[in-house]
């Protein structure tokens, strides 16, 4: 049972807020809110130790000390800064962390240029009837949720919650 929550919450907890924050550019406090209660209900039944649970938490607070910069001088949305802290708390301190925000970057700089890039074109896109939504089109703002979606993704078979469950199944 444990094994299926943790090959289930991240990733729906991710495409959720990633097609919230397409199409409401808002992601729901209650996403990060169930991604972090759910690894402190989970993290006892995954063999972490004491000190591997701190450094779970710690890797979260890490990643929200930045991010909380980045909201501060309006570069990041408060939302996305929520779900990277609360995603970043599932990989801990490890190379998949490190691999995990890699990924969000690049993501992140790959749907900025397309956004960028369907914004200069937007009467194009409004004339030929693409279903682009209005939000992408109007919004000052990128749903960057969708990158730290693609980056979670990615890179959720190398967290330390899933090895441990795949070694207990076997």
């Amino acid at each position: 049972m444990y094994e299926a929550a943790v090959f289930v919450i991240l990733p729906i907890c991710l495409v959720v807020a990633a097609f919230t924050d397409l199409f409401e550019m808002t992601v729901p406090n209650r996403i990060p809110a169930i991604l972090l209660a759910s690894f402190i209900l989970i993290a006892p039944f995954s063999d972490l130790s004491l000190a591997e649970f701190g450094w779970h938490i710690v890797a979260g607070i890490a990643v929200f000390a930045v991010v909380f910069s980045l909201f501060a001088i309006n570069v990041m949305g408060g939302g996305d800064a929520k779900l990277l802290t609360a995603a970043a708390v599932w990989y801990g301190f490890t190379p998949s962390l490190l691999h995990f925000l890699i990924y969000v970057a690049y993501g992140g700089g790959i749907l900025t240029i397309l956004i960028l890039l369907v914004r200069a074109r937007a009467n194009t896109v409004m004339a030929l009837n693409l279903p682009v939504p209005h939000s992408i089109l109007t919004a000052k703002k990128i749903p960057y949720a969708i990158a730290i979606c693609v980056g979670g993704l990615v890179t959720f078979p190398q967290s330390p919650l899933v090895l441990t469950a795949l070694e207990q199944i076997r």
